[in-house]
């Protein structure tokens, strides 16, 4: 089914110079601001553009965008037995424990086997189950070494109830190794239940002849009780030597959107190198307005890249429009919009049991297509009415790609279809994003977790 307003010939074929210039301010993307590129590559593009060979500029830029797409990401979770390790490793992948792919529980550790877990969607994502530390086959010494230490990008360790010595120690020897690392305190809501338990229906204590202490109110504060065990924790690894530890609070339901688990997942796209944050961000939830904004962000990076890419060898002309794409880098790529964004069937049913909301509910009121929705007939149909808005916004769009591309004014002028799949690109893009916030928005009224995760 089509979305009537994202076909209609007032969005794509009408756009004013003002309302895209506002666009580009609203997606907080600077000329300046460009995906990873080496400088060789920058260098191939720039001196192809500069001989006005459109062929050779797009090929180069299909073979950056193929090399994107093999970029890994690996991550490694590591804790005791019986921490929650399978169930954190699924949490990450968006599954439940009981879906196909999911890591298995209550398998004990017998040997020193690093098991991997790809995403469902996003299999250039791998979680890693890595085995304990302090298990009979290995040693503090030994263990990075044991389970392919250079292969990981970062280290999680992961506890239900307090952090061992074995635990310090492997944080030392990770940092000593240029690696980063996260303590994770997992069944928090555990914790949290049983703490609830000491108090009556109006959240007063109600423990015969127990006071209120330091440590414990007498009327109920969450927000206390998960300091105080955030407390205990990092006191704990301090006496262990660990200097400002810093511990996040997650549970297995709702680990993306309840107590630590949003501010743990941004820490992480924080952390990474900027050639791997779009990689993380393609599989990672939104939770937020914050990580919404860097989705978008990262992705419209890339539009002049991908706009480039799509005016190659194998791009065939398109009636009545007089110009030739490669229909398929569109599809592709507006599919990939779609899935980064959760606009695909089977993200929003796990959103809506997530919150337990109809899928309906969620839906009403979007505007773009659904992943499944996305054709060659609706691509050629959407370039039909974005050749207008490129037409007449030209000066937009030469303000808008990166500046070392600047000879391409000449091609611009020989070849309406860089503009075109420019602005197709572009404003699915927004509205994409836009539609995404719609439905976060919906999924959260209500909800005891919009208050810190709408902000």
């Amino acid at each position: 089914m089509e979305r009537d307003s994202l076909c209609s010939s007032s969005r794509f074929t009408g756009h004013p110079l003002a309302a895209a210039a506002m666009a580009s301010a609203e997606a907080h993307l600077e000329v300046e601001a460009l995906p990873h590129i080496s400088d060789g590559d920058m260098n191939e593009i720039r001196a192809a553009v500069e001989k006005g060979d459109l062929t050779a500029a797009a090929t180069k830029a299909q073979e950056i965008l193929a090399n994107e797409e093999q970029i890994q990401l690996h991550i490694a979770v590591t804790g005791e037995s019986g921490s929650g390790k399978s169930s954190f490793i699924n949490a990450m992948r968006g599954l439940q424990d009981h879906e196909e792919g999911a890591a298995e529980l209550g398998v004990m550790e017998t040997t020193m086997e690093c098991s991997p877990y790809p995403h469902p969607q996003h299999s250039h994502v791998t979680v890693w189950d890595l085995p304990g530390i302090g298990t009979p086959s290995c040693t503090p010494d030994t263990y990075l070494k044991q389970v392919h230490f250079d292969h990981y990008d970062f280290f999680i360790i992961i506890s239900s109830s307090h952090f061992t010595q074995n635990a310090a120690t492997l944080a030392k020897e990770i940092q000593a190794q240029g690696k980063r690392f996260y303590f994770v305190c997992s069944k928090v809501d555990q914790d949290v239940s049983n703490e609830r338990r000491l108090y009556n229906e109006e959240g007063v204590l109600k423990a015969k002849g127990k006071q209120a202490t330091e440590t414990r109110s007498q009327r109920y504060d969450e927000m206390a009780v998960l300091l105080r065990i955030r407390q205990d924790c990092e006191r704990k690894l301090a006496r262990l030597g660990i200097r400002s530890p810093q511990v996040f609070l997650v549970c297995r339901d709702d680990f993306s959107m309840k107590y630590d688990g949003p501010r743990l997942l941004q820490t992480f796209l924080d952390d990474l190198p900027s050639e791997k944050k779009l990689s993380f961000l393609q599989c990672l939830a939104i939770t937020s307005r914050e990580v919404l904004r860097k989705k978008k962000e990262e992705l419209m990076k890339y539009v002049w890249l991908k706009s480039l890419a799509s005016c190659g060898a194998s791009a065939v002309p398109i009636p009545s429009l007089s110009t030739a794409v490669d229909i398929a880098i569109l599809v592709t790529s507006l599919k990939e919009y779609c899935r980064t964004f959760g606009l695909s069937e089977e993200s929003l049913q796990k959103l809506a049991e997530q919150v337990n909301k109809p899928v309906k509910e969620l839906t009403d009121g979007i505007k773009t297509p659904l992943d499944h929705e996305i054709t060659k007939d609706l691509v050629i149909k959407l370039l039909t009415k974005s050749i207008g808005g490129a037409a007449k916004n030209l000066p937009f769009l030469l303000k808008s790609i990166p500046t070392f591309l600047g000879p391409i004014g000449s091609l611009v002028s020989a070849a309406m279809a860089f503009p075109t799949t420019f602005f197709l690109l572009r404003n699915f893009l927004s509205d994409a994003a836009d539609d995404a916030e719609r439905v976060l928005q919906k999924a959260l009224e209500g909800t005891t977790q919009k208050s810190h995760l709408w902000s």
